[in-house]
């Protein structure tokens, strides 16, 4: 099923290079891609908005939104949707899977065993280790995929919202990075891949912002673990540095 785009806006938008203490600004007026000059000339950065999935970020054009059935580690189906563009050799997506429902879905299967005369293990809840393992079997899915090699697998948060980070060097040579957390019950899986000698893949996964019910940007005091109590909320700024203090 196709979706039009919901927002997106073109601008000069500043990119946060964001770490769990580090917050550098990284203008992206002017993006060269010296291996590719066809892509650098054809597409502009803009930041799109889903307000369906509480994120934003930028894609090099108008990204395509597509619904589907995300199945998981612990034999459950969840919507969820692709947001992808792209261009020649050039992909970027951003998958968000709906994790809301899942504790749910796995209480009313371990109902309906016991209620069929099961026990015991064969009737075993598995909804927390679902929603506990959902960055860890997202990752193993992009992990295995045949002939890729990893050059990086590590932690990783974004504004402080946890997860983990890969790189790969496909069969074909074409390099893939891809950074995957969890926030208010929702997986977000980005990914960018570009052909063999272009710049590495990074302005995509370094964009991403995860949003409030207003539809604001959201950093945290602390490192925030999806189904623990969340931590204090701390401004987000446009350029990546507070205001200077009253009087100057």
């Amino acid at each position: 099923m196709y979706i039009e785009p919901e927002t997106l806006r073109t601008a000069t938008v500043p990119i946060l290079m964001k770490g769990p203490s580090l917050v550098l600004p990284m203008a992206v007026t002017i993006v060269v891609f010296a291996a590719s000059p066809s892509f650098a000339q054809d597409s502009t950065w803009t930041e799109y908005v889903s307000r369906q999935d509480f994120f934003s970020v930028n894609f090099p054009g108008e990204p395509g939104v597509e619904e589907f059935d995300y199945p998981t580690e612990y034999r459950i189906t969840l919507p969820a949707r692709v947001y992808r563009h792209e261009h020649g050799l050039h992909r970027h997506s951003a998958t968000v899977v709906d994790y809301s429902d899942a504790l749910a879905i796995h209480q009313a299967r371990a109902d309906d065993c016991r209620a069929a005369g099961g026990d015991g293990d064969v009737c075993q809840n598995g909804g927390r280790g679902e929603m506990r393992g959902a960055i860890v079997y997202a990752s193993w899915n992009i992990l295995k995929r045949d002939g890729a090699e990893i050059s990086h697998f590590a932690y990783h948060s974004t504004d402080l919202v946890e997860g983990h980070a890969i790189h790969l060097t496909n069969a074909d040579g074409s390099r893939t990075s891809a950074v995957i957390h969890m926030h208010e019950d929702r997986l977000y899986i980005l990914e960018s891949t570009v052909p063999q000698g272009a710049p590495a893949p990074g302005i995509f996964q370094i964009s991403l912002q995860f949003l409030d019910s207003e539809f604001k940007p959201v950093r945290y005091a602390r490192i925030y673990s999806n189904e623990y109590p969340p931590p204090r909320r701390v401004p987000v700024y446009t350029n990546g540095y507070p205001p200077p203090p009253p009087g100057r």
